[in-house]
C-alpha cells in the first residue's frame, strides 16, 4: 500500500486516538469505508466542527462551545462549593454519579515540573481570582492520589488557606465491591488512614 495514499493517511490519523494501534486503526478505517461511509462522513464533519468550536469555559475551564459552560451559567448551583478536578471528563463522571450541586474548576492536568507543567499551564491565576473574589466556603479536591496529584493538592490547599477557605479531599481507598486480598498495599494503607466512624 502506498504510504502516501489517502487510505494510509486515514489509518495513520486514526492512530492519534488513545488505545488505537495500527491494527485497530486499520480495522476502523476499513469498516467505515466498506460498511458505514455515512457514519464516517458524519464523524469527520462533527469532529472538524468540534475542533474549531469547543474551547475552555472562562470560569471553570471545562470544555464548552460557549464562553461560559452550562454548569457555570446555571443559577441553581451552590456558589459556596468549588470542586477541583484534573480533567473535564471528571466533571461528567461526578455529575452522573453524585448529587453534588456546587461549582467546578478544571485544572487540565497536575503540576509536573519535569514535564514543563507549572501553575500557569493549569490556570492557577483564574483559580486564585475565584478564591479571592467569590464567597467560596469549601474547596473540594478531587485530584488523583499520585505524587504529582499530592503536590498539586498541597499547592491548591496553600492557596485556599490564604483566603480562609476550608479545604476537603474526596475519600480514596477500597472500591465498592472490592475484595481486600486484591487491593494493592498503597490503596489499602490510604483506606485505613482515611477511615471514619461507622
Amino acid at each position: 500500500m502506498d504510504e502516501h495514499s489517502l487510505l494510509n493517511q486515514l489509518i495513520e490519523a486514526l492512530r492519534c486516538l488513545p488505545g488505537i494501534g495500527p491494527r485497530s486503526a486499520r480495522r476502523i478505517a476499513f469498516y467505515l469505508l466498506e460498511r458505514d461511509r455515512e457514519g464516517g462522513a458524519r464523524l469527520a464533519r462533527v469532529m472538524a466542527e468540534a475542533m474549531v468550536a469547543i474551547r475552555r469555559c472562562a470560569r471553570c475551564r471545562t470544555l464548552t462551545e460557549h464562553e461560559v459552560c452550562a454548569l457555570c451559567a446555571n443559577p441553581n448551583r451552590d456558589d459556596s462549593l468549588l470542586c477541583i478536578v484534573e480533567q473535564p471528563s471528571e466533571v461528567v463522571a461526578i455529575e452522573q454519579a453524585t448529587d453534588y450541586r456546587g461549582r467546578y474548576f478544571v485544572l487540565g492536568g497536575r503540576l509536573s515540573p519535569l514535564d514543563g507543567i507549572g501553575p500557569d499551564e493549569l490556570g492557577f491565576e483564574v483559580l486564585e481570582a475565584r478564591l479571592r473574589d467569590e464567597a467560596i466556603a469549601e474547596v473540594i479536591l478531587a485530584i488523583s492520589p499520585t505524587v504529582e496529584g499530592e503536590v498539586t493538592a498541597r499547592f491548591i490547599a496553600d492557596r485556599a488557606a490564604r483566603y480562609g477557605t476550608r479545604v476537603t479531599r474526596i475519600a480514596h481507598g477500597v472500591p465498592l465491591g472490592g475484595e481486600l486480598e486484591h487491593i494493592d498495599g498503597g490503596t489499602l494503607a490510604l483506606a485505613f488512614s482515611g477511615r471514619h466512624t461507622f
